[in-house]
This record gives C-alpha cells, sequence and structure tokens, in this order.
C-alpha cells in the first residue's frame, strides 16, 4: 500500500479533515458523550470533555505516522465536527484495512455516515492502493450493516461471540469489498 496519512477530504455534505484539539468540545457533545451512540462501541462513552481532550491528544500525536487514518466528519452547514471515522486496524500483507465509525445521533439515517464511507472508501483504494475495505458491526444494530451495504460493501457472514462492546460480547456480522469491486462499480455508475 502506498500511505498517505490522515489527508483532508470533501464530499457533498461533509469535509473529512484530522481532528484539532479545539475539536473536544463537538467531540463530547455531539458523540462521544452519548450513551446512545456509543452503545455498540469499543470504546467507552467519554465521560467528560476531558476525556475527549485527552483521546484527541493522542491521536493528534499519531499523525505523523503514515499509516494512521483518523478523520473528524465535518458537517460543512455547521462547521462542527459531528463523528469520525478511522482505519481501526490493518493488514498490510494483504492489503487490507478494517473501518470504524460514529456519527451524531441528530445526523442518524440522513446518509451521512455512507456519505463519509463511501469517500474514504474511494481513498484508500484509489490513493492508498488498498486490496479490501472491510467492517463489521454488532448484530443488535443492523443500521450499521446498512451503511456498509450502500457503500458496496458485500455481507460475507456472522461470527457467533466473536467480538464485544460496551453492551458485552456479541455475534460480529462482517462486510468488505474488494478494489475490483469497487473499479467496476465505478465504471457501471459511469
Amino acid at each position: 500500500m502506498e500511505h498517505k496519512g490522515t489527508v483532508g477530504l470533501v464530499t457533498e455534505r461533509l469535509l473529512l479533515r484530522r481532528f484539532e484539539f479545539d475539536d473536544a468540545p463537538a467531540m463530547y457533545r455531539n458523540w462521544a458523550g452519548d450513551e446512545e451512540v456509543t452503545k455498540f462501541l469499543t470504546w467507552p462513552t467519554h465521560k467528560s470533555e476531558e476525556t475527549s481532550e485527552r483521546v484527541l491528544r493522542e491521536w493528534i500525536r499519531k499523525y505523523d505516522q503514515p499509516d494512521f487514518y483518523n478523520w473528524a466528519i465535518v458537517w460543512k452547514e455547521t462547521g462542527e465536527p459531528v463523528g469520525n471515522i478511522s482505519v481501526v486496524s490493518m493488514n498490510e500483507k494483504a492489503e487490507q484495512v478494517h473501518m470504524g465509525y460514529c456519527i451524531s445521533r441528530s445526523l442518524w439515517h440522513q446518509g451521512v455516515t455512507s456519505e463519509a464511507l463511501k469517500e474514504t472508501i474511494r481513498f484508500l483504494f484509489e490513493e492508498v492502493q488498498a486490496g479490501c475495505v472491510s467492517a463489521r458491526h454488532d448484530t443488535r444494530n443492523p443500521n450499521s450493516g446498512k451503511v456498509m451495504e450502500k457503500c458496496g460493501m458485500k455481507y460475507e457472514g456472522t461470527l457467533r461471540h466473536s467480538d464485544w462492546n460496551n453492551q458485552g460480547i456479541c455475534d460480529a456480522s462482517h462486510y468488505s469489498i474488494l478494489r475490483e469491486e469497487y473499479e467496476a462499480m465505478k465504471k457501471e455508475a459511469g
């Protein structure tokens, strides 16, 4: 893969950019401090803005690494971060990246997460030269799977009792898209 690091990306309604330290209040208010948003995530709900500040400090330090990909999802209309999307793990030899994302509850069911995921998939295939982009979700959170499907990812199967999150041990549904599938979809869209 040809790593580029977390570079700015733009979609119709969103800016995907590096986090800044000043994003902590919006991060805490819009998603990280909301137990409903973090219900199926593998990191705990932030108890305060200070927790968000600590997390951001760590993320910002990692931006020097060319294989670190973690974007603030910024709603263009307000200029405020409303979520994040990142590569949460990577298998360099297999050219495979695994995505994670979360978005403010106020923007659920509006296609925002799909818009962000589509653009990061494009970037990872076209610019980083990944061979496979994958993601997974707790089976009790089917809307996350709908996001993956909207982005052309295919359901691979469910592994029982294979993952954990803030709800405890869970079954995980796995999805992926291969570079050649992405290229065929792009060609089809014309």
